[in-house]
């Protein structure tokens, strides 16, 4: 298969009704020519494929699918819509059902209960609970129907095997009760039993598709966030357009109260805006010309005009939107052996109920047909795959939701997973641990220059204004070097993790940390010393710059510790999580940060290659190891640790390498993430707890497990409701999340 040509794309799925509905999608497609990964998210409804366009299309998965009864809507422009739409339509139909069923079933349950002896009684339940389970409930069968041509089963199977058998059993019985009556024993009806399954049943269906729809909520706030239409300026006229035709370039006018359309620069006015449902800052932020405005943003008492810079699927709230969609149907680790239990479930029960009806037989003394066949009922009956299907992808759609509200993107569900073992953090320094918009306080030459400043200065600032490392454009920026003229370097060279050298009328310049100084042997002037040591001291970062012998000047940049990362080392100790911190600045300068932000293991002089190997070793040690960072220098290690997570105003490599991305770059979200695993991980666990506990308590009871002890059957229709319930409960327990308080 040519690499080239694999395509990755996520399409909705329409009629999926349980964890093995979800398996018999992802088998089908998987088995399609050119296929090479399937995945399908039974809580949102989504099938991620991996496959080879030259070799299969989306319409011929779309057909594979559509043969075992469910639906693959493959028209990418509007699928979210198409998907809402074809949800609504099902919700809408299965409560049309459930109340016509309920009406239905209601004088059946009353005349199998307490009115068995009037006349025509028989008749009457038969012509009551036929339509109940053949047009309210033809779905399920019509569905079983298709999973057994294809050699499966579902929930569906469960339904319609249970319900159509006691459905069957009570026809034969209606019309022909004397063969009952000749082996002296009372033809039994279980009419009521069939219709109320079918009714409860569906009941628990409409509760667990109204649950569901709740686990997308955040989303939904996202996608509202967006007003409809928006003022742009024309010719100073204020023209309202749709935002669908808002351009790059647009000035667009934001009065009070109004959301901000689009990512754009603020080009005139000033006021605070409120980037909670982006950020998870509460505090609204002060905007004034040349500042940053986001999508969906809401503007406070102010009003302001601003540039359009990114419109439509660019801006940040639209990849925000996308990478919750992601990381919600992505698939968490332990839900890959959920599914191969859910695989075998349906098989497995349909044996244990047929081996329940053949030990009755046996052993069941006068009336073993009759509670063989309840328990056959029974069994089939309070089975439930759905509850096993909902526990994991659920709460990862609300934890991955509810992270979202709270300024924290999360990649994949791997990620939110793993959060919870994480028993050592590193973090980075620069722009991670401080605020990262360093300022050159100082700049100092050397005696020996004091006639040459001027030609120094230019190839100084020339040499910064090469180099990628956010120190530099601290330098360049200085007052005393950016009015300087730049000149025409000879050569240029990176040295990575050190700084920068070139070459000007045949000498070579260097720009870089004292490691640079020392490796290249070069001189560092008496005159210097005290001021280097006094800068170390005050954990300022000092920038050297040096011909082939000596260093010419020294620059002092200090960049402050950001407000809430004192607080966050303190929550994250408590928590019992080793903190360290490397950077590449020296010793001293690293202890001055490190004291400041109470952090007690750290490395000073660390190249970016050498924090991936700090982790790596952690990793040996058995630890859990997570890193935050905010550069391209710490993409490696980023790669390396369990979990990685960036801040939101790095550099875009470090945000696509993470799997958690801080949109405030407050640290003090990190403990709220790493909390926020810890509670989903919980729920994830309650879940698939109460779902197999359930399964495991009720089949035996269902099979008749009790009668030898106490005498006591299940009747199939509380088997019904307990299975309803059963999803319901799930679902629930994942949406308590929801109102959990990630501060500690």
């Amino acid at each position: 298969m040519a690499a080239h040509s694999l395509k990755t794309q996520t399409f909705p799925v329409t009629g999926m009704s349980c964890a093995v509905c979800a398996g018999s999608v992802e088998s089908m497609v998987g088995a399609q020519q050119g296929v090479k990964e399937a995945a399908v998210n039974y809580a949102a409804q989504t099938l991620k494929v991996t496959y080879n366009d030259a070799e299969v299309n989306p319409v011929a998965m779309q057909k594979a699918v559509q043969s075992i009864g469910y639906d693959l809507i493959v028209d990418t422009e509007n699928a979210t819509e198409k998907q809402a739409e074809a949800r609504q339509d099902h919700y809408k139909k299965l409560k049309n059902n459930f109340i016509y069923a309920a009406i239905l079933t209601l004088p059946v349950v009353v005349i199998g209960m307490f009115l068995m002896d009037m006349p025509y009684a028989n008749y009457i339940m038969l012509v009551l609970s036929a339509p109940v389970l053949f047009v309210a409930g033809r779905a399920f069968f019509v569905n079983a129907f298709k999973q057994a041509s294809h050699g499966k089963a579902n929930m569906d199977t469960l339904v319609a095997m249970s319900t159509g058998i006691a459905f069957l059993f009570s026809l034969f019985n209606t019309f022909y009760p004397e063969f009952w009556h000749r082996q002296g024993l009372h033809p039994h009806v279980y009419y009521e039993a069939a219709s109320v399954v079918i009714v409860f049943i569906m009941l628990g269906k409409l509760l667990e598709e109204k649950a569901k729809s709740n686990t997308s909520s955040a989303i939904k706030k996202l996608m509202g966030l967006q007003p409809n239409t928006v003022i742009v300026l024309k010719n100073e006229a204020e023209v309202v357009q749709p935002l669908a035709e808002v351009n790059v370039g647009d000035i667009i006018m934001v009065k009070p109260g109004e959301k901000v359309a689009v990512d754009g620069t603020v080009t005139d006015g000033n006021s605070f805006i409120d980037e909670s449902m982006v950020s998870g800052e509460p505090v609204p932020v002060e905007k004034q010309t040349g500042d940053k405005v986001l999508a969906g943003t809401i503007n406070q008492k102010g009003s302001f005009r601003f540039r359009a810079e990114k419109v439509g699927g660019d801006t940040m709230l639209a990849h925000i939107i996308k990478m919750v969609q992601d990381a919600q149907g992505s698939k968490a680790p332990v839900q890959k052996l959920v599914d191969k239990i859910a695989g075998i479930f349906v098989p497995v029960v349909i044996g244990i109920a047929l081996l329940s009806f053949a030990v009755w037989l046996i052993a069941g003394g006068q009336h073993a047909l009759t509670h063989g066949l309840m328990a056959l009922v029974t069994v089939l009956v309070i089975a439930c795959p759905c509850a096993l299907g909902l526990a994991t992808p659920t709460a990862i759609m609300v934890g991955v939701g509810k992270g979202a509200e709270e300024g924290i993107l999360i990649k994949d569900a791997e990620a939110l997973e793993q959060g919870h073992k994480v028993n050592a953090i590193v973090f980075d320094k620069t722009g991670t641990l401080t605020v990262g918009k360093p300022e050159v306080s100082e700049l100092l030459w050397s005696d020996a220059v004091s006639d040459n400043i001027s030609i120094f200065k230019s190839i100084f600032l020339s040499l910064e204004k090469q180099s990628e490392h956010p120190l530099a454009g601290a330098i360049v920026a200085f007052d005393d070097l950016k009015d300087s003229s730049t000149i025409k370097l000879d050569t240029f060279e990176s040295i990575t993790g050190r700084g920068v050298q070139a070459a000007y009328n045949g000498v070579t310049y260097y720009a870089g940390s004292h490691k640079l100084v020392a490796e290249k042997q070069i001189v560092v002037p008496a005159d210097l010393d005290e001021a280097i040591a006094r800068f170390k001291d005050d954990a300022k970062t000092v920038i050297y710059f040096a011909d082939g012998r000596q260093v010419l000047a020294i620059a002092a940049i200090s960049d402050v510790i950001k407000d809430g990362s004192a607080e966050a080392i303190q929550q994250l100790t408590r928590q019992g999580i080793e903190v360290y911190m490397l950077t590449g600045d020296n010793q001293q300068t690293a202890a001055a940060i490190a004291r400041q932000a109470g952090i007690k293991h750290y490395q000073a002089d660390v190249l970016p290659s050498d924090k991936a190997g700090f982790i790596k070793q952690l990793q040996q040690q058995g630890k859990i190891v997570a890193m935050a960072g905010d550069g391209i220098n710490d993409s490696q290690a980023l790669a390396q640790a369990d979990v990685s997570i960036a801040m939101g105003k790095g550099t875009d490599i470090a945000m696509d390498v993470a799997k958690i991305t801080l949109v405030s770059s407050d640290l003090r979200q990190v403990p709220k993430a790493l909390r926020l695993s810890r509670l989903t991980v919980k729920a994830i666990r309650q879940n698939l707890f109460w779902a197999f506990i359930y399964n495991l308590i009720g089949i035996p009871i269902a099979a008749g497990i009790l009668y030898p002890v106490n005498g006591f059957l299940l009747n199939p229709m509380i088997a019904g409701a307990a299975m309803a319930l059963s999803s319901v409960s799930v679902v629930s327990n994942s949406l308590r999340l929801k109102f959990s308080k990630l501060y500690i």
